[in-house]
């Protein structure tokens, strides 16, 4: 067991940790400004299922999942088709209900996703054509449309960047790069036509915003709240004064605030060196998951740990750009730091399978071939 726990990444599971404690800051918070609820304590229950599977995740070879990728990837394309089919809460298909709680399939969606192009690049040379790159490119743009369908843009949004960087590091060429780029800039209308026009116009909002002034309404508002809920609380934050910067409560009032926008709530009340600790973790995060892909020479290994830093990355940069208004509202949460069961559970077995790899980061021989850097 000891040999064990000295392997793992103590740095990775550390900022885990603590951007979960970050999270659990964020909900007190909004206890204090919107009334208790039992969100706080369904959070603890969540960390407590999530903490113990991530060092799970650790425990046996990642090898071992990757024939088990493929049949994984259909699955949750069946179950974003069948979530299609779920009732709708507040417009959204984005649920399965299985009674004590709500299972979200766009969550593990993208690990799915992430594993299955892995296994499909790894041994392959077929990603140095023009051709070879239209199966992964098929492979990520199932699921983003379903996942569009629900509607979940923000979600949506996370997959593109992880094909770009998953092929980049399985040697795809510089200009099939462009080429996938520019496939990419050809979906975006497709996307468009998918989006809800309650999406579209969050997009248009990003682009007619003005700071100040009564609260807008419509989409507008949303924004509005995130910046100024965000501001009041100063750079060092309302823990370091006695009485609130306006009494009025409508001032502070955030939709979504213990999900989309929790970090607009760790802000108000640390100030920027709060949200500066907690960005700090992420990037902590995503750059020893950087030196993990880099040391890593099995391909499978190498290519997953690539996918899930890409998909850590661009969640936080969408999330963290939204509420400062750089960014559409997406309905998109930050990682491991929100509130929601399948968001934290998935991104922890995620972040556990990464470490996984960083422990056992040695070549393997396939079918007489030894992976090779590029």
């Amino acid at each position: 067991m000891w040999d064990w726990l000295g392997k793992v990444p103590l740095t990775i599971l550390g900022a885990c940790v603590f951007i979960s404690i970050a999270g659990l800051f964020g909900l007190h918070r909004a206890d204090q400004l919107y009334g208790p609820s039992r969100l706080f304590e369904r959070q603890l229950i969540w960390i407590g299922l999530a903490w113990p599977l991530m060092l799970l995740a650790t425990t046996v070879s990642y090898r071992r999942l990757k024939h088990l990728s493929p049949w994984f990837y259909l699955v949750c394309l069946v179950l974003l088709v069948v979530v299609l089919f779920m009732p709708a809460v507040n417009g959204s298909r984005r649920w399965i209900p299985l009674g004590l709680f709500d299972f979200q399939p766009s969550e593990p969606a993208r690990l799915a996703c992430i594993l299955a192009l892995a296994h499909y690049l790894m041994h392959r040379e077929s990603q140095r054509t023009a051709r070879g790159l239209l199966i992964p490119f098929a492979m990520t743009v199932f699921p983003l449309l379903l996942i569009l369908r629900e509607p979940d843009l923000g979600t949506a949004m996370l997959f593109l960047p992880i094909l770009f960087s998953m092929v980049y590091a399985a040697g795809a060429k510089t200009t099939h790069l462009l080429l996938a780029i520019v496939l990419g800039v050809c979906v975006l209308p497709l996307m468009w036509q998918q989006m809800s026009a309650e999406q579209r116009s969050r997009v248009v909002t990003v682009f007619s915003q003005t700071d100040g002034g009564i609260a807008p309404t419509g989409d507008g508002f949303h924004l509005h709240q995130s910046k100024q809920v965000l501001a009041l609380g100063g750079v060092w934050g309302s823990i370091a004064d006695d009485e609130p910067m306006i009494e009025d409560p409508s001032a502070y009032i955030l939709p979504a605030s213990r999900t989309d926008f929790i970090l607009c709530l760790i802000g108000e009340r640390y100030g920027i060196p709060g949200c500066v600790l907690l960005l700090a973790l992420y990037g902590t995060i995503v750059w020893q998951g950087l030196k993990i892909a880099q040391r890593t020479r099995e391909p499978f290994g190498r290519l997953v740990a690539t996918g899930i830093v890409t998909m850590l990355a661009t969640q936080v940069l969408i999330n963290s750009g939204m509420i400062v208004g750089l960014m559409p509202i997406t309905g998109i949460t930050l990682p491991m730091c929100s509130y929601g069961g399948s968001s934290l559970v998935s991104t922890c077995l995620a972040m556990g399978l990464m470490m996984n790899i960083g422990m056992r980061p040695g070549y393997e021989v396939t079918s007489g071939q030894v992976w090779e850097n590029r």
